[in-house]
């Protein structure tokens, strides 16, 4: 996620979002660089037009916000109540694989 901030960051300040400008900001604010995942964000970011991305990241959760407001809890409800069994999926499978994990530790160990 810091590299996404200080993706951000260097937008915000008008800087030229490259490997240099973006290592530079990471090493400032004493992260480990990890080169691969710097170059792979600044191609991801190559053809992305951050403000139009940041405008509809924010409308997003307004437009939600406003649904609900206007009298729609039913759908509301309904798609807090789909996001808690997903994460619940989530949860199971994530013990399952901690579980699962446990064994191979006895095999070499």
């Amino acid at each position: 996620m810091e590299y996404v901030y200080a993706a951000l960051i260097l937008h915000e300040t008008g800087e030229e979002i490259n490997e240099d400008n973006l290592t530079g900001v990471l090493e400032a604010a004493g992260v480990d660089v990890e080169e691969s995942r710097v170059k792979a964000l600044v191609a991801a970011l190559e053809d992305v037009d951050i403000e139009e991305a940041i405008e509809t990241a924010a409308a997003v959760p307004a437009a939600g916000a406003g649904a609900a407001a206007a009298g729609d809890d039913a759908d509301a409800d309904d798609e807090a109540d789909e996001e808690a069994e997903a994460e619940d999926e989530e949860d199971e499978e994530e013990e399952d694989d901690a579980a699962g994990g446990e064994g191979l530790g006895d095999l070499f160990g």
